[in-house]
């Protein structure tokens, strides 16, 4: 045997051992600690774990980024959260720029050595989170900056003719909500709309349209929104500028999350995640108690979204089989052993791309109260599908509320 055929030999027998060992080090591997943590309300050691993937500048650096940000919200530190996503938006916007060494990479062993872009409704979700912590923290311009940012993605979106579950119902109807707290009536009617066409079976849609109508003074919309929903009854209190409004938002559970198809080792599959919590309910001191109203199912936009993607996701492995059999028949022509050994290490290799937005929640639901002007004691309770207790709350919380103004809060449940 010859020294170059050993060190050629040497050096493939160490690619198959090394590619076998990276094999393990998934995105869902590396971010499961956090995700635990975060369960456990270890918040701290979450957002530790992720910072360093979040800070490192490669391929994935947009997924992770996602993920810290989102940690940090759960944590409370929504002014960093913010930092963290304005960055992630910047880095989502920017031109997808391939290397041919990656787009190769990516055919010979998997696809998670190209670039992660994000899905649609995560790229539009990242402006709606900025939305929530500028609202959690009483700035409102900059949640109408961001819901300004929602509809410029919508437009882009809707001229690549995205279909209606990528197009993330629940941002425009948040920057409905924004534009309604800043008093722009007309735009806020504009967003409520929207969101109808994307998703007609938004909980509280039918109030909010025939709501949002009549206080943009488009008296023939309201009059037709009325005669098409006649179950609404409407509530004197949408209209009394005296009174003040609390919004809350719930993050309920967490969405699915990938893992290898059972059908095939390179391509995902979506698996949801149980949430023992599935509504929330509010109790006011001195007032009646109101539970949280569906507004975007995520687990159901992400598994349509990739059930959607699955014909391309085919189509690439394909290739990928196909030039991983070329390149191996090339090294066979010249030595048998070693085609052998390259078919075998790139195949082992493959695998399927498994990054996700992973610490999104299962679904956004929303209670809104109409209250007079002052202070309450409030607490949040989760509760499960029949409506027992779970054990989650946010406990002993104060709002104030002033005539003609929305105060919001957000909360997010983790089991």
């Amino acid at each position: 045997m010859s020294a170059d055929f050993s060190k050629r030999l040497t050096l493939v027998v160490g690619l198959f051992f090394s590619l076998n060992l990276t094999a393990c080090a998934t995105y869902q591997n590396k971010v499961q600690d956090a995700r635990q943590a975060l369960v456990r309300g270890d918040y701290d050691k979450a957002v530790k774990d992720l910072e360093p993937l979040a800070q490192k500048q490669d391929g994935d650096q947009l997924v992770y980024l996602l993920d810290y940000a989102t940690a940090l919200e759960i944590s409370g530190n929504f002014k960093d959260s913010n930092s963290v996503f304005l960055k992630a938006d910047r880095l989502s916007e920017l031109v997808d720029y391939q290397s041919i060494t990656r787009q190769t990479g990516s055919l010979l062993l998997n696809e998670e050595m190209v670039q992660y872009k994000g899905d649609t409704f995560e790229k539009i979700f990242i402006n709606a989170y900025l939305a929530m912590n500028y609202l959690q923290l009483g700035m409102l311009d900059d949640a109408l900056v961001e819901a300004r940012r929602i509809n410029e993605k919508y437009l882009k979106f809707r001229q690549e003719e995205k279909k209606f579950f990528e197009m993330n119902s629940f941002s425009k109807y948040l920057s409905a909500v924004v534009w309604e707290a800043s008093r722009n009536y007309d735009d806020a009617y504009i967003a409520y709309n929207e969101a109808y066409k994307i998703d007609p079976t938004i909980g509280p849609i039918r109030e909010d349209l025939i709501r949002s109508a009549k206080l943009a003074r488009r008296t023939d919309t309201y009059n037709s929104w009325k005669k098409q929903f006649p179950e609404v009854k409407e509530d004197p209190s949408w209209y009394d500028k005296s009174k003040g409004e609390l919004v809350v938002i719930f993050q309920q559970g967490w969405g699915p999350r990938k893992q290898p198809s059972s059908g095939s080792y390179r391509l995902p599959m979506l698996v949801p995640v149980h949430s023992a919590t599935r509504l929330a309910r509010l109790d006011i001191e001195g007032q009646s108690s109101y539970g949280s109203k569906l507004i975007y199912d995520v687990e159901n936009a992400a598994i349509q979204t990739l059930k959607d993607d699955y014909g391309i996701l085919v189509a690439k492995r394909m290739a990928g089989v196909a030039a991983k059999a070329a390149a191996a028949d090339q090294v066979r022509q010249k030595n048998q052993l070693l085609g052998d050994l390259a078919w075998i290490a790139m195949n082992l290799s493959d695998r399927a791309d498994l990054r996700q937005w992973s610490l999104l929640p299962q679904s956004i639901q929303m209670i809104r109260v109409r209250l007079a002007p002052g202070k309450y004691k409030f607490n949040l309770e989760g509760l499960d599908s029949v409506g027992a207790p779970t054990g989650e709350k946010l406990e002993n919380q104060e709002v104030e509320i002033k005539a003609g103004q929305k105060k919001f809060v957000t909360w997010r449940s983790v089991k």
